[in-house]
């Protein structure tokens, strides 16, 4: 991931050091949740209880950055007062770590399903199909993070247009779940936990997406929350 401060001087050279501190901070929360949701869709795939364990109980160390920078940005809001793009950084930082904890909290599940999945003897090629929409969601995320890292509204935006095809292909998966159910009821139970698995997957997908708008945010100063990508590209290009 490109690190490169995009943040202006000022100044004071001690505020610049906080900004920049707290920014790295976020970075590095970012690569552990990346983590956390690669090592849950990596269990899924093999059917590995020892990451599934791993990524079940490791949510404790993601929840404790976003306290710390939490904290870190009430200090910097009150001492330093920020006004304009700065204050625009503070806000976007803190709603970030938001989302990136809400993420780590879906990896969370992704690992508990498994460890379930496991104990009712599943195998892996009986959720195959997350595969594809694991991937999809890991590459949002990544792209996510890469265009806070770069504040790159480009690589935003076309992030923010993956949604409707993680959505597409979330739906599909459920009707297929659907499918099997009806016609093989002894597999309710396994395919409940494959579409909680699922959803939590395109749970992911919606806060990277979170993230890049509160890129957006930062860099163009235009609130695109809650709108679709065409309404936003048409926004941007006002």
């Amino acid at each position: 991931m490109n690190t490169e401060s995009p943040l202006s001087g000022h100044i004071s050279k001690r505020f610049d050091s906080e900004l920049e501190d707290i920014r790295n901070k976020v970075l590095t929360m970012g690569g552990l949740v990346e983590t956390q949701v690669n090592n849950g869709i990596l269990a899924l795939m093999e059917s590995d209880s020892v990451i599934a364990q791993k990524v079940a109980t490791e949510d404790y160390k993601i929840n404790a950055m976003e306290v710390e920078i939490d904290e870190q940005c009430v200090e910097i809001l009150a001492r330093r007062q920020p006004a304009a793009s700065d204050l625009r950084l503070v806000v976007t930082i803190i709603k970030t770590i938001t989302d990136l904890e809400r993420i780590g909290d879906q990896a969370e599940k992704l690992g508990r399903f498994e460890l379930e999945l496991i104990d009712e003897g599943s195998t892996s090629t009986q959720y195959a199909k997350l595969e594809h929409l694991g991937n999809l969601v890991s590459k949002m995320l990544h792209n996510a993070l890469n265009a806070f890292a770069r504040l790159d509204g480009n690589v935003a935006l076309k992030t923010i247009k993956k949604d409707k095809k993680v959505n597409d292909e979330f739906e599909s998966l459920m009707r297929q779940l659907i499918t099997l159910m009806m016609e093989d009821p002894r597999s309710i139970k396994n395919a409940l936990r494959v579409s909680w698995c699922a959803r939590a997957l395109e749970r992911v997908g919606d806060h990277a997406i979170n993230i890049c708008e509160y890129v957006l945010f930062l860099k163009h100063g235009k609130d695109v929350r809650h709108i679709d990508y065409k309404e936003v590209k048409k926004q941007l290009s006002k």
